[in-house]
């Protein structure tokens, strides 16, 4: 059983459970899941395997309130399987964002935690994450704003890390972790020399909050607290008007991204990176609190 929130208390997004982070962020008793325990159905791929699965198959969705707002919630749960996605997990995702595009809340709220798709569920996996995308990007030229909120101990790789990056905005702790590939998939696939994954700082340098919010990836960069990402969501919230897709916005952000590839290319490590962003002293951003970041990141050259 979860422990019960003390709002007057500090506590750690990144080690809470899916269910902790709901009743933490959201406007206190406003949460309503659907699909409760009575009514889930865990994976039947995982049982053929003989695996163990979960009523909720790792992932939680329903309605609440933000800051008074109307929004609706997803929360991956990266205790269980790492929080990979297979068919059930996936469907439920997809489900709740048409039931954005029907109902146009003010916002859907993904609490992204996630090492991407269910191997074990092959082929069932990959056609979920695709479909998450589809709808993610669906519910965002419907006008519903879709939130991503990155501070797991999973992070969020993969399919769920490319998912983050199609949302609206994304709010990230110094803690959470984002990328395509994770650290120990490159480490098996090109070997230690091209990334070890046992170097923790390094993954850090690289894939860490503090990196996507200095390469601005991020909206917001919070501190590893739940009151913390519910008031940077409430913030990045304030005001947002989902814009209007378009060829020249599109065609925008892809000449962004290729001329960011060109600034960075070869580089290895967040250092470097930090170096050629303008940063006078890059060893010193592993150290630095947020608030010194945050005020490092506004006097940085554009």
């Amino acid at each position: 059983m979860n422990a019960p929130i003390n709002p007057s208390r500090r506590h750690s997004y990144f080690e809470a459970t899916a269910r902790n982070r709901v009743a933490a962020v959201l406007d206190a008793g406003s949460f309503t899941e659907f699909l409760p325990p009575e009514a889930s159905q865990p994976s039947p791929h995982l049982a053929v395997l003989d695996i163990p699965g979960a009523f909720d198959d790792g992932v939680i969705v329903g309605s609440a309130a933000l800051g008074g707002q109307p929004v609706l919630v997803i929360a991956q749960e990266g205790q269980f399987m790492g929080g990979a996605v297979g068919e059930i997990h996936g469907a439920k995702i997809v489900g709740l964002l048409r039931r954005a595009m029907a109902e146009k809340p003010a916002a859907v709220i993904l609490m992204v935690d996630s090492g991407g798709v269910r191997l074990h569920e092959a082929n069932a996996g990959l056609i979920a994450i695709s479909e998450i995308m589809r709808a993610v990007l669906d519910t965002r030229a419907a006008g519903v704003p879709v939130l991503a909120l990155v501070g797991g101990s999973c992070g969020a790789f993969g399919g769920m890390g490319i998912v983050s990056r199609l949302c609206s905005a994304i709010v990230m702790s110094e803690e959470g972790r984002l990328a395509l590939s994770g650290p120990e998939v490159i480490e098996t696939v090109a070997g230690v020399e091209e990334f070890d994954s046992k170097d923790r700082a390094l993954v850090w340098r690289v894939t860490g909050g503090k990196q996507r919010y200095l390469t601005g990836d991020c909206a917001e960069l919070v501190e590893d607290d739940a009151a913390a990402f519910r008031q940077g969501a409430i913030d990045v919230l304030a005001g947002w008007t989902e814009p209007a897709p378009s060829s020249a916005t599109l065609r925008a952000e892809q000449d962004r991204l290729t001329s960011r590839r060109q600034r960075f290319a070869g580089m290895r490590d967040g250092l470097e990176v930090w170096a050629a962003l303008g940063v006078p002293d890059p060893r010193q951003i592993p150290i630095m609190d947020r608030d010194s970041l945050v005020a490092l990141r506004k006097g940085l050259p554009a």
